[in-house]
């Protein structure tokens, strides 16, 4: 009885595998995504969401409990099971659609609503594309972290300069250190920094444009080109990566198919 029964299973998870690994099941699941942000923000109309709570709330059951099903055919699909929970995706999904669950209750309404606007950041778990974008800003952080100590480092140099020679000229920006630090934030975004800033202190002191000009050419062109570098190098990384994966997944995929053809074969040859 146990062989019939295995072959079933297989046979079943098979069909789960052609839904899930479907492109019209992404679409599908994209489309319930923007669904639930189009939902999201009306309900942020307030006389819309209270004439209609209970529209509001029928609607964001359905879709949490097609969110649950789509969780888990994605779990059954995957081969071994246990591996679904390797993928910090997986994770990401699994515990906001379990959220929803957990919190549901009047008790918690604020934070159910909340958990409704993380769904949909559930489309970069579902969007190959986002999702290896994401995954190449991650692993941009180490080698930001060098970039950042050198731009707190240059920060810190121009802000200790600037204080000393313009706390007199404009104090409302180079006051003291800290607003000196804010004013620099402020110029090397580029914002009103020459009429805004960098103007009225001219005015008094004709040189100063040269610190201005050494400062945007080392903080804006120079620091973040070398944040823009790094990205974009981490995401042709992450693009191999993912292809690599892909090419694993349909290699593994075929083994699995290679053993049930094996086991069916097997039977077949044990029966005559």
């Amino acid at each position: 009885m146990t062989e019939p029964t295995t072959y079933s299973n297989s046979s079943f998870v098979r069909r789960i595998q052609k839904i899930v690994f479907h492109k019209a099941f992404t679409t599908t699941i994209i489309i319930f995504i923007l669904i639930n942000a189009i939902i999201v923000g009306l309900e942020t109309y307030p006389e819309l969401y209270h004439s209609y709570k209970s529209w509001f709330f029928t609607v964001d059951y359905i879709l949490l409990w097609i969110f649950t099903i789509e969780i888990a055919m994605r779990f059954i699909a995957t081969k071994p099971t246990h591996a679904f929970f390797r993928s910090s995706w997986n994770w990401f999904d699994f515990l906001i659609v379990a959220a929803g669950h957990i919190f549901a209750g009047a008790h918690f309404i604020t934070v159910l609503r909340i958990l409704r606007v993380l769904r949909v950041l559930r489309a970069i778990s579902v969007i190959p594309s986002l999702r290896r974008l994401v995954d190449a800003l991650v692993m941009t952080v180490p080698a930001l972290g060098n970039i950042m100590i050198l731009m707190s480092i240059i920060f810190y140099i121009f802000a200790v300069i600037g204080t000393m020679l313009f706390a007199h000229a404009a104090p409302e920006y180079f006051g003291n250190l800290q607003l000196t630090l804010l004013t620099l934030f402020q110029v090397v975004t580029l914002e009103s920094w020459a009429s805004g800033v960098m103007r009225p202190i001219f005015a008094e002191i004709p040189w100063s444009w040269l610190y201005f000009i050494i400062f945007i050419l080392i903080g804006t062109f120079i620091i973040f080109n070398l944040f823009i570098g790094v990205i974009v190098g981490n995401v042709e990384k992450a693009n191999l990566e993912e292809e690599e994966d892909e090419v694993k997944k349909e290699l593994s995929e075929v083994k699995q198919e290679l053993s049930e053809v094996k086991m069916i074969l097997k039977k077949m040859s044990e029966s005559k």
